[in-house]
């Protein structure tokens, strides 16, 4: 298998195909592009057949080898078994298996159709993160010992990613995590998971700015290739191809959970904000996964549900940018967005780029095929499946409210969007998954508003706020930003 930028040129870098391991820690391609394969590997009935009675490390293998065909499949089937373990997924619910590592929970089955939670934070930071996060972690090492190296992580996060990145990284040989976050701008319990840590590996930054501003600084830096290169520079933030990878493993388990063959259909609601995480569903899809329908929930950030209603991709200015109680999603530039783009417009790297040059140069593109537009590729989104819609604060109060009453479950607000959105588009005859994002505990300002009680904490989190907290608040410049990496590595 091997893997080409979605910026390819004539005169890219990045033009000759690279391995697996060639641009596992490497995060965008030289030409600022993002990583796929040259074409998607298929999964065949009987392969599904066969999966049904895997445990998810088992089932992570065999999709993880499809992609990376360079790495020995015993090597792969040993880090997968030490990845997906009850002990690293230990914060199931008490009606929950932890043993299952992503249990789904009914709960809606009526004429309407049915509605399926599958849970997806019974990881350590309590976030969806962790379920790729953790084997990141575990592939960094694995790579770096064999070359008898190190690497410098340089990551944004709007809450989740960051908490779950330093959660895996912590400790590794030969690896350091810089991580910049928008000060002031995460729940009190999702700053303190990440502050709190004195691991002397990892380094916060809180940047004076919102996620978009934090995530341009992570792209200019990588995108000065000499300062790159000296520094050891990767990246975990979904634009790297593995973390995508290792997304698409629960696609296929809910997949397989909910049906009993494989001429059944269901489809997934995804709460959105980067696009890499309803990304990994697109890939399955692509692969052969029997998925009907991709649900993008957007928050008041609403970007990608503009683009799929109407076909207009906008980027929102950083004073556009709304701070709201899914703060997760409080993104108005799509990372991931571009990989999905590459397909839409025929896998033309030419194009692409003059796309996403035009992202930077005027603010976004058009593809709905108006007068004026830049082309008319909207009209071919629904073959692959994705529909959107949107939610509010005043939207998720009331889900979080419902769900409670109606089921005895405290939601996130990332997932109440999710639910509010999924009941929208729910079809009878085919199970509508809406992926869990986060705990109720991470949020909870918001869930005190709702239900007027504090949210349920797993042992260990009491009183994570009060301890100790070490981390920058840094202005909102690259060459500052190269200072500091540059003084901490040494290199």
């Amino acid at each position: 298998m091997q893997y080409v930028s979605t910026r390819a040129t004539s005169a890219s870098a990045a033009r000759n195909p690279q391995s697996f391991s060639d641009i596992l820690l490497a995060g965008l391609a030289p030409d600022g592009g993002l990583y796929l394969p040259e074409q998607y590997p298929q999964v065949s009935g009987a392969e599904l057949d066969a999966w049904r009675q895997l445990s998810y490390a088992e089932l992570a293998c065999e999709i993880l080898r499809k992609f990376a065909t360079d790495i020995p499949e015993a090597d792969l089937r040993a880090l997968t078994a030490r990845t997906y373990t009850p002990e690293v997924y230990r914060n199931a619910r008490a009606d929950e298996s932890s043993a299952e590592i992503t249990p789904l929970r009914v709960l809606e089955d009526g004429a309407n159709g049915k509605l399926v939670l599958q849970a997806l934070s019974n990881g350590p930071t309590l976030a969806f993160k962790d379920m790729a996060m953790q084997l990141l972690g575990n592939l960094f090492e694995y790579a770096l010992a064999k070359n008898n190296d190190e690497l410098n992580i340089f990551g944004a996060t709007s809450g989740d990613t960051g908490s779950a990145a330093e959660y895996a990284m912590r400790g590794k040989r030969g690896v350091r995590v810089f991580m910049l976050s928008p000060h002031k701008k995460m729940s009190a319990f999702q700053t303190a998971q990440m502050f709190s840590l004195q691991d002397p590996n990892i380094f916060n930054i809180a940047v004076e700015g919102v996620f978009d501003d934090c995530q341009d600084l992570v792209k200019a830096v990588s995108n000065d290739l000499e300062f790159k290169a000296r520094h050891k520079i990767g990246t975990v933030n979904s634009i790297n191809w593995a973390r995508v990878v290792a997304q698409v493993v629960y696609y296929f388990r809910g997949y397989l959970a909910a049906t009993t063959s494989n001429d059944q259909k269901v489809s997934f609601t995804v709460p959105s904000g980067n696009f890499g995480n309803i990304c990994a569903g697109h890939i399955a899809r692509m692969m052969g996964l029997p998925i009907d329908r991709l649900i993008v929930a957007t928050n008041e950030n609403d970007v990608l549900d503009e683009f799929f209603r109407t076909g207009v991709y906008r980027v929102r200015k950083s004073s556009e940018t709304l701070h709201t109680s899914s703060p997760s999603m409080d993104i108005s530039k799509a990372s991931n967005f571009e990989r999905f783009v590459y397909e839409l417009v025929g896998r033309d790297s030419e194009r692409t780029h003059a796309l996403f040059r035009k992202v930077d140069t005027h603010g976004g593109f058009d593809l709905s095929g108006a007068p004026g537009s830049d082309g008319d590729e909207f009209k071919d989104v629904a073959q692959y499946g994705f529909a959107s819609g949107r939610s509010t604060h005043e939207d998720r109060l009331a889900t979080i409210r419902d769900v409670q009453a109606k089921y005895g479950i405290t939601i996130d607000t990332h997932t109440a969007d999710g639910i509010k959105v999924a009941r929208e588009h729910v079809q009878p005859g085919v199970p509508m998954i809406v992926l869990e994002t986060a705990l109720a505990a991470k949020f909870n300002e918001t869930i005190v508003e709702a239900l007027g009680h504090d949210a349920q904490r797993p042992s260990g989190f009491e009183n994570i706020e009060a301890l100790p907290q070490r981390f920058v608040v840094m202005q909102l410049d690259v060459s500052l930003m190269k200072a500091y990496i540059a003084e901490r590595t040494g290199l």
